[in-house]
């Protein structure tokens, strides 16, 4: 066991990954020599040599690629430098890997991982502050993760790379150094489509993803200062979404806000919402809240802390819900 950042039990589980299968390749740009933008594949080279590729500054091929890799047999996990980038790749992600299993009656899988940081709070400039988990979860055949801790972001990266089936993982770098946690290093996957209930709780339901996820845990603490109880979920697998999970705590609390970097139109809050407008609506009290990102890009990083939705801006919706 072994004290690991979020970036460092990435570089793990891809060891890891690469040890135990030598099916598994990754390539991207920078991930070989370099290791990585934010160091996540370093040293995995000189330990796996050619299994460990970069590629040159070409988002769709590394995508393309990917793709052929995984319809030969193989098990490649390319990178996005950032997620702002990943658009070049969106055509053989819905065109190709979403639709092999499909197009082929099952003779064909795409066991495929594309692995891209997230989100904003790192001082980044335009492109590289991208919250795009909603597009990528309208895309079917595709599976969408964001971690939001090391020992989460190394079992389910490690389920992701032995999915038979193409995965976005998505790692929200504003937390890549920011938290720590021992990570035991065995081998053990978590399992995907599975909500996280991170704290029990009785009277509010927090629901996020990735980096908000910190800032409800912060908040949950305040509440509970207060006599509060709140529940904080993880989603961690975004499609496919544990809806029973969510659905059960509501049941519970009868009240929920949904968290999210993204911004709030289109983004993957409304279709939680929309669950438990659904099939949750005799379970609310209260109405569900949203607390975002805006309908804008992501500013630069001198109003990067106004955008983001922090605990004040939570805990405010939380206390709008609990009202009623």
């Amino acid at each position: 066991m072994a004290e690991c950042t979020l970036v460092e039990a990435v570089n793990l589980a891809l060891a890891r990954a690469l040890a135990d299968d030598p099916d598994v390749v990754v390539l991207g740009e920078d991930v070989g020599v370099n290791g990585g933008v934010f160091r996540a594949t370093v040293g995995l080279q000189e330990r796996f040599g050619e299994r460990v590729m970069d590629t040159p500054l070409a988002e769709n091929l590394i995508a393309g690629v990917a793709v052929g890799m995984a319809a030969e047999g193989l098990r490649p996990v390319g990178e996005i430098q950032f997620s702002g980038f990943i658009y070049p790749a969106i055509d053989p992600l819905i065109s190709h890997a979403s639709r092999l299993r499909n197009r082929t009656r099952g003779r064909l899988t795409c066991p495929m991982v594309l692995r891209a940081p997230c989100g904003g709070g790192i001082h980044a400039p335009e492109h590289h502050s991208e919250s795009n988990e909603a597009m990528l979860a309208h895309i079917p055949g595709l599976r969408v993760v964001m971690p939001s801790s090391p020992a989460r972001a190394y079992g389910l990266l490690l389920a992701a790379i032995r999915d038979p089936d193409p995965v976005v993982f998505l790692e929200p770098a504003r937390i890549y150094r920011a938290i720590k946690e021992d990570v035991t290093d065995t081998g053990e996957a978590l399992p995907l489509d599975v909500c996280f209930v991170l704290r029990e709780g009785s009277d509010l339901t927090l629901v996020s993803w990735g980096a908000c996820v910190h800032d409800c845990l912060s908040v949950a603490d305040t509440l509970a200062d207060s006599g509060i109880s709140a529940e904080v979920i993880d989603v961690a697998t975004l499609r496919q979404l544990d809806t029973d999970t969510l659905l059960g705590s509501v049941a519970k609390t009868g009240r929920c806000v949904i968290v999210h970097e993204a911004p709030y139109s289109g983004g993957f809050g409304a279709e939680i919402a929309a669950l438990l407008a659904g099939p949750g609506l005799f379970s609310l009290l209260a109405p569900v809240e949203r607390v975002t990102g805006y309908d804008t890009i992501m500013p630069l990083a001198r109003l990067e802390h106004a955008y983001l939705p922090g605990p004040e801006r939570i805990l405010a919706a939380a206390h709008r819900v609990l009202e009623h």
